[in-house]
């Protein structure tokens, strides 16, 4: 049966720079429990396809650092599932190493590979959407990506311009275009031929590395110097040896924008992929005034459309503020206006120039 042959990987490597002070390279944002329900974003992340993949086939691609805190948010995955990277080189390396690990396991498998760290609020139809998209990789020599409708000019996404129907709800992918600014992002979002790129693929094992052999050398040849080790318990000395090398790319810059077979499944998923304070404020209930607190006391007076999150017991009082984030996290606490979240990252690298690790 196909089913026997679906799996799935869950990025979890990252460290949410853009979601600073909170997520820090110790706890990173992937293990946070942001909504107070007792789930961590990995934990939803598991707990949505596990009801559509065995849990023997999914695995969870993470840095070494990690490790612990996989292993007590996830204590039902078999500890082998869990591929540990000892150096962070984004996503291109990460999807080529499960790749490779996989198809030594099964060489028919299809793979779906998602983020750690997204919201999907519409359930029922990503499951739909996903058994959708393993039918057509395994009758397709496809490397497909989904495509949220998008539901606003937003300029912190990638886009992806959809070409000719393949079959119904699947297209070619025509254009990839990088986080454009807002005028541009309006023009897509006018035209209907514009999805947000969710960073979820799927496709065949055997796929994917073809792809990576034909587009992105630097990675693949790294790989293919352990063929006959993975599924073996040479394969991780061979990792801690090699990983390393490895180029820092993502899939989309290595393959997405250069392959030929291509395709998008055009998706209304309830999709977030909560990579700033911005998009968390966007997806999170809010009172009279616009205000979002994030599991804490706040008295807000003259203020409107902020969001606050803080740690401990601690009441935030604002007097005429618009449009903020307000975030407190052990020993950082930043005041910020919503529209210049992007320099977020820059931030972090100053504190870091200035004060080393200690506030990162």
């Amino acid at each position: 049966m196909a089913a026997n042959n679906r799996y799935c990987v869950i990025m979890g490597g990252g460290i949410g720079s853009r979601f600073w002070p909170y997520s820090r390279t110790d706890f990173p944002k992937q293990f946070i429990d942001f909504f107070g329900t007792g789930r961590s974003f990995i934990q939803m992340s598991f707990d949505r396809v596990q009801d559509i993949i065995p849990v023997d086939h999914i695995f969870v691609v993470t840095n070494a650092l990690y490790a612990p805190l996989v292993k007590k948010q996830l204590p039902m995955l078999p500890e082998e599932n869990i591929l540990l990277e000892p150096a962070r080189r984004n996503t291109a390396p990460c999807i080529a190493w499960a790749a490779y690990h996989i198809a030594a396991i099964n060489p028919e498998a299809s793979i779906m590979v998602a983020p750690s760290d997204h919201i999907i609020l519409r359930e029922t139809e990503f499951r739909k959407s996903v058994i959708k998209g393993f039918e057509f990789v395994e009758q397709h020599d496809a490397l497909l990506t989904m495509g949220v409708k998008p539901s606003r000019p937003e300029t912190g996404y990638g886009y992806i311009q959809i070409g000719k129907e393949q079959v119904p709800g699947i297209n070619e992918v025509k254009t990839f275009t990088e986080k454009p600014n807002l005028e541009l992002a309006k023009v897509f979002l006018d035209t209907g031929e514009f999805f947000w790129n969710s960073g979820i693929f799927l496709w065949k094992a055997s796929a994917i590395k073809n792809a990576l052999a034909e587009h992105c050398q630097d990675v693949a040849s790294i790989f293919d110097k352990g063929a006959g080790l993975f599924g073996t318990p040479g394969e991780l000395g061979f990792i801690a040896n090699e990983f390393q090398n490895c180029p820092n790319i993502s899939i989309d810059y290595a393959v997405m924008e250069k392959a030929s077979n291509v395709y998008v499944e055009c998706v209304d998923i309830g999709w977030s992929d909560v990579g700033t304070w911005g998009s968390l404020y966007e997806i999170s209930p809010k009172n009279k005034d616009g205000n979002v607190t994030q599991n804490n006391k706040a008295c807000m007076f003259n203020s409107k459309n902020n969001i606050v999150s803080m740690k401990e017991d601690k009441l935030v009082v604002a007097v005429g503020l618009n449009d903020y984030i307000i975030a407190d996290a052990d020993d950082v606490l930043l005041i910020c206006p919503k529209a210049d979240e992007q320099r977020i990252k820059l931030i972090v690298n100053e504190v870091k120039s200035l004060y080393g690790d200690k506030y990162i």
